[in-house]
């Protein structure tokens, strides 16, 4: 008996087989009828609350489409919507646009947040400042934003901004995909604060959001090498059959169980309702040092095929490549688990290196 995951996973995949997920040019910078597809079948909702406008179901539904989508080099902003923007605004009682409006998420340091109101909970503020580095900017239609809060206040402000008419920068990661810039010039939004642990929370989402896509695309770049290696004959065998290609494999595969591992785990406390920032912090960074070894290996023994416009594999390994460096690298989130790691003193080191994420 198929379990209800395996059905949404196989709807997924039944939307993306429709569509030609692995070319994206510069007249296709994301995929419009494969977003307008999955909204169709109530997938761009999934596990957000139906009390809230989403579609219901599970963490790990949500979770489970991410995955299949990255797998797929989808072109669409799911992970920004299903795992960060659509649970914080819901965290954050504010108001969820439809589902079937593409909405990304941001974190803009560089914005200067003021309240309309008192700022206290769910209120007015206008947005002043430049929101860089934007995903999939000029595709989706709201932006929910994290930036600083407001002078005298701590904590941090998660707004939601209507980018339907705001112009976008023409930026794009290595990749292909959008990462445009948005211009704020006194925009007024619905807004809440958030506390400085909140704040983390949500940063801490937006890597473990990457941090899904890279350990789905990790998995995928593995199994077509694997494929690859036995089907592929030199000196009258498969590759698969020498002993260094092997070897190589199973570097590779050693690399990608334990990015699983971790990013499964780092899911599992989500879903717990633990605190999420340590084991999001582990699970990015444990992704972002396997993209170097896998994808390295893979175009090697894939040879000279995997490095053409042709190949899926660099469609893959580029967005691997550009993912490890977004939602913050492995240098900003080691430091975080460092701190984490230290904050209980000298006798709570080793108790906390020991312990299961």
């Amino acid at each position: 008996m198929a379990s209800d995951q395996d059905l949404v996973v196989g709807t997924v995949k039944d939307i993306l087989s429709g569509f030609e997920p692995f070319v994206l040019t510069a007249e296709r910078r994301w995929d419009a009828g494969l977003w307008s597809a999955l909204g169709d079948a109530g997938l761009t909702g999934v596990g957000l609350p139906e009390e809230a406008g989403g579609s219901g179901g599970e963490l790990a539904d949500a979770v489970a489409i991410v995955r299949t989508l990255a797998a797929g080099a989808a072109a669409v902003p799911v992970a920004e919507q299903l795992l960060v923007a659509g649970p914080a605004l819901v965290a954050a009682d504010l108001e969820l646009p439809s589902p079937e409006e593409p909405t990304t998420f941001a974190v803009a340091d560089a914005v200067t947040v003021h309240p309309v109101d008192n700022g206290d909970g769910p209120g007015r503020f206008t947005l002043s400042g430049t929101v860089a580095d934007v995903a999939w900017a000029g595709a989706a239609r709201h932006v929910v934003v994290l930036a600083p809060a407001p002078a005298g206040m701590e904590g941090a402000v998660l707004a939601l901004v209507d980018a339907s008419s705001l112009p976008a920068g023409d930026a794009f990661n290595l990749a292909g995909e959008p990462r445009g810039s948005l211009v704020l010039d006194q925009v007024g939004t619905s807004g809440a604060l958030l506390t400085v642990g909140q704040a983390d929370e949500v940063r801490a989402r937006y890597a473990l959001a990457r941090a899904v896509q890279m350990a789905a695309a990790l998995e995928q770049v593995l199994a077509w090498t694997v494929q690859y290696a036995g089907e592929r004959h030199q000196f009258g065998r498969p590759l698969g059959k020498f002993q260094a290609i092997q070897m190589e494999l199973a570097e590779m595969a050693g690399e990608v169980t334990a990015v699983t591992a971790l990013t499964d785990a780092a899911v599992q406390s989500l879903d717990r309702a633990e605190n999420v920032v340590p084991a999001a912090a582990a699970a990015k960074v444990r992704a972002g040092a396997a993209v170097e070894v896998v994808a390295r290996l893979a175009h090697q023994v894939h040879g000279a095929i995997g490095f053409t416009q042709e190949h899926k594999l660099h469609h893959l390994t580029r967005r691997l490549w550009s993912w490890r460096d977004e939602a913050g690298s492995e240098l900003v989130w080691s430091r975080v688990l460092a701190s984490g790691l230290l904050a209980g003193g000298p006798d709570e080191l080793w108790p906390a290196l020991t312990r299961a994420v």
